[in-house]
Parts: C-alpha cells; structure tokens; sequence
C-alpha cells in the first residue's frame, strides 16, 4: 500500500495511466473508464476524489485549452481516449505545466515509473491513424475522380 496520501489528482491520473501502459504494452490509449478505475484500485487516496475524473477528462490533457491547469500529462487520441503525453505530442499553446510528477511528490513505490517514462516518452513511433486524425484521412479522396485533380479542376474552369 502507498505511504504517501497527500499525492495530488494530477499525480495520480498519470500514476494510474502510467501502471497501465506498463500492464498493457500493446495498448496505445486507454479510456477514461479505465483510467479511472485504474486510480481507484491502486487507493492513494480514500475515497476517490471527483477531481480525478476532471483530469483524465480535460485538467491534464495537453492538447486542451487550459482550464484551469496548464498540465501535459495526457493526450487525447480520440474522443474518449487517452495516453501519456510524449515528446512531440501537440500541446496547447497555452500549457507549460508539468508533464510528469516529480520524484518527491509520489510515494517511494511508484519511483520506477519515472524511470520507465523518461525512455518511452522519448520513443517516437509512427502515430497509428487512430492517433493521429491527419493519418487517419489518408487515401479518403482516392478514386473520387476518374482523372487526376489537375486536370478536374482545368475542365472546370473551361466550363
């Protein structure tokens, strides 16, 4: 059980995402759900604060107007979902915040995950197409015309 129970909601939204990436390796993104539950089960704090659910939900997600945290922390991959923010991720303009707790704002038992953390969030893989809505729209004009879009657009213009 943790010895700290003064651990921010921030702390433990990124707590309860992190034990999930590491328990589920070949997970992209988790739902919300899941990440609260997650937090639930690990206890850090009795009961659950309702805060928890607003920082999964838009407090610490980076691509967020900040309202009111300027926090990193997570990123939305699709409505509904999220991961852990890592580098390159699109940020708000607005959101400096931390990306990650500090090592003496988190009980001694969870200090491996800073350390797994630094190494993944520097690991840049291609983005799936559910990651990235740019990707994911790859290929929707293709066959749309039966010429190319040059000369569509020439004929167009001829009348």
């Amino acid at each position: 059980m943790p010895t700290l129970t003064t651990v921010s909601v921030a702390d433990e939204v990124w707590i309860a995402t992190a034990l999930l990436h590491r328990e589920h390796p070949d997970r992209s993104d988790f739902e919300k759900r899941e990440i609260l539950e997650r937090a639930a089960q690990e206890g850090l704090v009795e009961p659950q604060r309702p805060g928890v659910s607003a920082h999964v939900s838009s407090h610490a997600v980076a691509g967020k107007k900040p309202q009111p945290n300027d926090y990193r922390m997570l990123v939305e991959t699709e409505r509904g979902h999220r991961r852990l923010y890592r580098d390159g991720d699109y940020s708000h303009p607005e959101r400096k915040g931390k990306i990650a707790p500090s090592p003496d704002e988190i009980p001694s038992e969870y200090l491996y995950l800073l350390d797994w953390y630094a190494s993944w969030r520097r690991q840049r893989k291609n983005p799936a197409a559910k990651d990235d809505p740019f990707l994911n729209m790859q290929g929707v004009a293709k066959g749309m015309w039966d010429e190319d879009a040059v000369a569509y657009v020439r004929k167009l213009r001829e009348g």
